[in-house]
């Protein structure tokens, strides 16, 4: 996969692009149809003032958009640092460096939502230090799958930690006398288990993690939401919104940060809705 992967990263991304459309998009979605009713369920559901024919043509622009992600991803192996930087800008990395200056730390919190794989460059743009920035990611239950984004995500420099060590490695980072940054994704189903926050979300109930708002409390950190939108294809604009970590938003409310994610990430979606990631099967289990 990673040599595949190499391979076609040299190819212009506008060829890349041509690839997607014309030889990806019909294969995933006419062909192999790739999780399509959970597409179309998720989409009716989150907007049931849509009818059926603006359901089927949001589907396809969120199919079209998952093509540009792959060729995006592929094209990032050999990305330079300066292409990059013109084609995912921040506007206002200053507050993220705020948060920093104020607490020493701060989660950085997003949603699988444009192009998910290049949003972690953005620290690039953090001005504070002495400063370390760090990804957190998900274990791929495919090996090779695995190994091969590991690779890629490796590649511009900033360190990765699995989520199931990230406690852990938090604790030891503590005292090194860096400003911190630890970008996570937010929106990814818990598991059963770990189903302790619900909210209302995109027109149904959803748990969401609660953990970069746990982590924050015990150390003490900054929370930040980074709002995301495609200016024109491959080129995106990030803004840093700060996200309160000292008292809830509303009455009654035990997760105030997550619920504050839960209403930013709603806001960016219905902006933008064909740029999140409607083939995860976001709903599929019930408040019980």
């Amino acid at each position: 996969m990673l040599l595949l992967i190499r391979i076609l990263s040299y190819l212009p991304l506008r060829v890349l692009y041509a690839i997607g459309d014309y030889f990806v998009y019909p294969l995933i979605y006419y062909v192999g149809r790739y999780r399509r009713k959970i597409v179309r369920k998720n989409l009716t559901l989150s907007f049931p003032e849509k009818n059926a024919d603006e359901i089927k043509a949001l589907e396809r622009k969120f199919y079209h958009h998952l093509t540009n992600v792959m060729a995006e991803i592929i094209y990032g192996y050999r990305i330079s640092d300066e292409e990059l930087f013109e084609r995912m800008r921040c506007t206002n990395p200053e507050v993220a460096d705020q948060v920093m200056a104020e607490k020493g730390g701060v989660m950085v919190m997003l949603g699988h939502f444009g192009n998910w794989e290049w949003m972690p460059q953005i620290a690039r743009y953090f001005r504070i230090e002495p400063f370390m920035h760090y990804n957190i990611y998900r274990r791929l239950k495919s090996e090779s799958a695995d190994k091969a984004m590991l690779q890629l995500r490796e590649r511009r420099g900033y360190p990765l930690i699995e989520k199931n060590s990230l406690l852990r490695a938090m604790v030891a980072q503590r005292k090194d006398g860096k400003y911190k940054s630890y970008g996570m994704i937010c929106d990814q189903k818990p598991s059963p288990q770990n189903q302790h926050f619900w909210t209302m979300f995109m027109n149904q109930e959803t748990s969401f993690l609660d953990g970069s708002e746990l982590l924050a409390r015990k150390f003490g950190y900054g929370a930040v939401y980074l709002h995301n939108r495609c200016v024109k294809r491959g080129y995106y604009e990030i803004t840093v919104v700060p996200i309160s970590v000292d008292g809830p938003v509303m009455e009654g409310t035990e997760y105030p940060v997550t619920e504050q994610f839960a209403r930013l990430l709603e806001q960016n979606i219905r902006e933008q809705p064909e740029l999140w990631l409607w083939s995860h099967n976001r709903w599929k289990w019930s408040k019980g």
